[in-house]
């Protein structure tokens, strides 16, 4: 056994002492796997840490949050055309009331004017200062309930003064940081424009997590309640056509405690489907969205992504791999003598054999640990630059590595079995 240990130890520093005397031949041979192996490194941190913050992001909406649109992103993820979509019968705050009194599941019932569509506008004022044009949604005093995002200060509105319309508003962090953070100034009971009427703040929104940490403006808006939205902005149809209007409304619904999602959507569509006078054979002409649907989505986009990043890593480890069985054939053929002279001391084939993979996996191996540095560098100048996520997890470095010493193991074979199976007498005659 330690005779064996010892002959391990000798075949892997002659394979390290080959690689080492010849720096640039094997640095060029390496070149390739260390390109394959810092895209899947480099680009696997960026993604992943992407996916994360998107995570982040979607989990505001509220693990249990259902929403309802006359159509959104997954009926045009499934394919569907606009021309048909279109067709559909607007939402209503009718269709909310019915939810609220039918749907047995059903704890809290918010109606969204604003959203799901095309979205009212309006600067806000305060004294002198003003922002750019930010989203005005009018909503229920559920809409906390549902989003789950943060609070910095104050409170949202409540029902009595989304019952005698009151004047209030809650501001997304954007407007708060555009009109009060740079003087200090506690917003609470201020009174800003939004537009041009007067509204009372009440509650200022924290920062919400933004996909990439890049900002998509989702703290570019301000909350009122939807009756005081339909008293200042009115609830207009938007016509798109001739024979098809929009109205930018979305229904959210929170189940009760203990109720599944699955019960509560089923409830929710049996209401709605009568409501619009379905009949059994026909499709909702309507869109339930929950946080999992969001999540199943961004599941199918990444996949692809990943796959393509492997299949485009995969293509620089193959021309890596072929750039070994290369310098390695080239290797052997030089080598031949020796490999004569070890024969003809006593060395058996396998021994042979192993010594040349040893010098594949160990070239490999060093690419592959090269490439890890370089990969795991450019995702933190990424990250240090830009403030993009990032996040570099042990498996990513282990695929790495285990990926460079396979393919050295793989293309390397070749070359090592030709070594093996060259006989001692040609390769001592071999000038």
């Amino acid at each position: 056994m330690a005779l064996r240990a010892a002959l391990f130890w000798e075949v892997v520093t002659m394979a390290f002492d080959t690689v080492r005397t010849n720096k640039m031949r094997s640095g060029l041979t390496v070149l390739g796997v260390v390109i394959g192996i810092t895209s899947i490194v480099g680009m696997t941190a960026m993604i992943r840490g992407f996916d994360q913050s998107l995570r982040e992001m979607i989990s505001t909406i509220g693990p249990n949050t259902i929403f309802i649109q006359r159509f959104g992103i997954t009926s045009f993820a499934g394919g569907a055309e606009f021309k048909e979509l279109i067709k559909r019968p607007n939402l209503s705050i009718s269709d909310a009331r019915a939810l609220e009194g039918q749907a047995g599941t059903i704890q809290f019932v918010d109606i969204e004017l604003g959203a799901g569509g095309p979205p009212t506008q309006r600067r806000v004022f305060y004294g002198t200062q003003k922002t750019k044009n930010l989203v005005v949604f009018g909503t229920t005093e559920y809409f906390a309930e549902g989003t789950k995002i943060p609070f910095l200060g104050g409170r949202f509105f409540n029902g009595t003064e989304v019952q005698y319309r009151k004047n209030v508003v809650v501001l997304g962090n954007t407007p708060y940081q555009l009109l009060f953070a740079p003087g200090g100034t506690d917003p609470v009971g201020k009174s800003v424009r939004v537009g041009s009427e007067r509204f009372e703040v009440v509650g200022v929104f924290d920062k919400r997590p933004a996909a990439g940490g890049f900002n998509l403006g989702q703290d570019d808006f301000v909350v009122i309640p939807y009756t005081a939205y339909q008293r200042v902005f009115g609830l207009n149809p938007i016509r798109i056509n001739r024979s098809a209007t929009f109205l930018p409304i979305q229904i959210a619904l929170v189940p009760r405690e203990g109720v599944k999602q699955a019960d509560a959507i089923a409830d929710i569509e049996r209401v709605m489907r009568i409501r619009h006078g379905l009949k059994l054979d026909q499709p909702n002409d309507f869109d339930v969205l929950t946080q999992d649907a969001f999540l199943k989505l961004w599941d199918r986009i990444s996949q692809g992504t990943f796959l393509a990043l492997i299949v485009i890593s995969s293509i620089a480890l193959m021309v890596g791999g072929i750039g070994v069985m290369a310098i390695m054939s080239i290797s052997v053929t030089e080598r031949t003598r020796e490999i004569g002279v070890r024969k003809a001391l006593g060395a058996r084939r396998a021994e042979i054999l192993f010594q040349f993979l040893m010098e594949a996996a160990f070239l490999t191996s060093l690419g592959g640990v090269l490439g890890i540095g370089l990969g795991s560098g450019i995702g933190w100048a990424v990250h240090v630059a830009t403030g993009f996520p990032i996040s570099l997890p042990w498996w990513s470095f282990a695929i790495g590595l285990g990926f460079s010493a396979s393919v050295g193991l793989f293309f390397g074979m070749y070359p090592a079995f030709k070594a093996s199976r060259l006989d001692p007498i040609e390769a001592l005659r071999y000038e």
